[in-house]
């Protein structure tokens, strides 16, 4: 796109699909596609996770800035308050997770979430966020609330665990780095440090986007169209 011109790249193929991702997280809260809200859409996701949930907690969560919307329509279901127990510090990178160094990733992380220690001590707290990805952003909050004080924090995650990388755009990286692969969501659980952990059960995303043709490709390992393949060098090809 230009200042005066569009320009077609690619052809749209004959069957639509869109990334189950871009309301779960990297969607903006006002934007409506395909005639679903993303706001509404996370309301929608953390309502179903109260209904298949029995957890004991004095508060819910949500990890800025996308977990919130999912953590308040848990707290409306459920009836268990709201709360902010950290605050997001917004001078830093927009995406903890692109660059390329781990040490990075986490000194950027870190600097962006500051916890309330009034609404942490001694609190039994259930964390809401749109996914664990390589799991180290989920280890080192876990932590951040039981350094606080906290008593309990259980989290909860507003899509299926990643089994699989995307190619078609999406920042999700090879297999082996991701958490999910390879262990039981008790194990994962065990290496982030919760109390309990729960995810969204992937049969659920379609009704979550009221039936829209979505990819769910990094979750089931079924693409809308077949992978690329890797060149000799590592790198992908179309």
């Amino acid at each position: 796109i230009t200042p005066s011109s569009i320009e077609v790249k690619q052809k749209p193929m004959d069957k639509m699909k869109i990334c189950s991702f871009l309301w779960v997280y990297y969607g903006y809260p006002t934007s409506t596609y395909e005639g679903v809200n993303v706001e509404c859409m996370r309301n929608r996701c953390g309502e179903l996770l109260a209904k298949r949930d029995s957890v004991d907690v004095d508060s819910v969560a949500g990890v800025p800035d996308s977990g919130i919307a999912h953590a308040v329509g848990y707290a409306n279901q459920s009836g268990i308050p709201f709360a902010r127990p950290f605050i997001k510090y917004t001078p830093t990178w927009p995406r903890s997770f692109m660059p390329t160094s781990q040490a990075q990733r986490s000194m950027i992380a870190k600097m962006k979430l500051i916890p309330v220690q009034e609404l942490i001590k001694d609190k039994r707290l259930l964390l809401i966020d749109d996914s664990i990805v390589r799991g180290t952003t989920s280890d080192r909050i876990v932590k951040m609330l039981r350094d606080a004080g906290a008593t309990e924090v259980h989290v909860r995650i507003s899509s299926p665990p990643f089994l699989w990388p995307c190619y078609f755009g999406t920042d999700i990286p090879e297999r082996e780095q991701l958490i999910a692969y390879n262990r039981s969501i008790n194990e994962i659980c065990e290496v982030i440090g919760a109390d309990s952990l729960g995810y969204l059960g992937e049969e659920r995303l379609s009704q979550m986007v009221q039936g829209l043709p979505i990819c769910k490709g990094c979750f089931t390992g079924e693409y809308p169209m077949k992978p690329p393949t890797r060149d000799i060098r590592g790198n992908f090809e179309r």
